[in-house]
């Protein structure tokens, strides 16, 4: 059981953040916001696969405009991403929006800020403060210590202007490309602050490299019990980024939504078309939102007691395969019925 660090609670929307609430899973719609239309059944999709926040990038007026509308049909909070002009956060506030992620130092002279930070108080709209380690501050470039480090200094000083505002509900977000320095920066900061903690690697590249290092990262801090919420940064749908964040959160234990799929490596006693059949179990059974775990399995020599906590399996033999649940043989099938019974099986113990 993984001891999560203690973090202070705050709401975007319905969602809870940081404390004892789940690792809430976001994404960020690759839309132009003031397309409403194209915008709004994006967040439709990503709402349907189980993202939980949604990000939305906020340019101009036109697009802190469309804010109203979108937020009309959203079934999820959203936050408005901006940067430079404090007019747009207040425009996004006053259109509905859930949550803000900007750095105050960038958004211009103090009494701006000061105007942004009374209406979030007023209004109770938290602000994400999202340092990224490839557009850090001229001042924080020039010193001579580890990109981490300047990261975390960039952030606390943010943090700072925040609470001599008296405001607290904040977030903070610390993301590099580098996957170390993720890592070092969320652990440091993770003692200084008692803030909720939005994960990311940020610019992670396409799904495959992209995965890999999000699975690292991510999956290193969570397993330290760091971290409240996730976001997976992939050069690809943001579909993809849900999935993926879901899949790391199942790996340790922290979510279950969905079948979680096991299948073990080929090897010389693999009598059936095992790659094949793996991936047509985790296709026809992606949808299925039941949290069980289903294994394809080579041999039905060791199959059935190596997945013996999987709920449901397929264990093969020559030409044919064994169904089994919990460890225990049920069915003897032919090799090419073996995914029609297994799926009558189990659609028949979830009707």
């Amino acid at each position: 059981m993984i001891k999560r660090r203690n973090s202070k609670q705050i709401a975007i929307g319905n969602i809870k953040i940081g404390g004892t609430a789940p690792i809430s899973v976001q994404s960020m719609c690759n839309t132009d916001t003031r397309d409403v239309n194209t915008t709004v059944n994006q967040i439709k999709e990503l709402a349907d696969k189980g993202c939980e926040i949604i990000r939305l990038a906020v340019l101009n007026k036109d697009a802190g405009e469309a804010i109203k509308e979108i937020v009309k049909h959203s079934p999820v909070p959203l936050v408005a991403d901006i940067h430079f002009d404090y007019r747009l956060a207040i425009q996004c506030i006053n259109n509905g929006i859930n949550a803000l992620r900007l750095n105050p130092g960038n958004i211009g002279k103090r009494e701006n800020i000061e105007k942004v930070v009374s209406l979030a108080r007023q209004q109770q709209i938290p602000i994400r403060i999202g340092v990224n380690g490839g557009s850090l501050e001229k001042e924080l470039l020039e010193e001579n210590i580890p990109l981490s480090e300047k990261m975390v200094k960039s952030a606390m000083k943010h943090i700072e202007i925040l609470e001599d505002l008296d405001f607290d509900l904040i977030k903070v977000s610390l993301k590099s490309s580098d996957v170390l320095t993720t890592i070092e920066a969320y652990r440091s900061i993770a003692e200084k602050i008692p803030y909720p903690l939005h994960l990311g690697v940020t610019e992670a590249g396409t799904l495959r490299g992209g995965l890999i290092k999000s699975a690292v990262g991510l999956g290193t801090l969570l397993a330290e019990g760091i971290g409240d919420t996730i976001r997976v940064s992939l050069t690809e749908n943001p579909i993809e980024e849900v999935s993926a964040g879901f899949d790391i959160l199942k790996s340790l234990g922290l979510r279950q939504r969905g079948v979680n799929f096991v299948s073990c490596p080929t090897c010389g006693r693999t009598q059936i078309d095992l790659i094949s059949l793996a991936k047509k179990v985790e296709d026809k059974f992606k949808d299925l939102d039941k949290p069980i775990t289903i294994a394809t399995m080579g041999c039905a020599v060791n199959g059935p007691g190596e997945a013996r906590h999987a709920d449901f399996g397929i264990a093969g033999g020559i030409n044919e395969g064994y169904i089994f649940q919990k460890g225990e043989i049920i069915a003897r099938v032919p090799e090419e019925q073996l995914l029609e019974k297994l799926e009558e099986i189990i659609r028949k113990s979830y009707k």
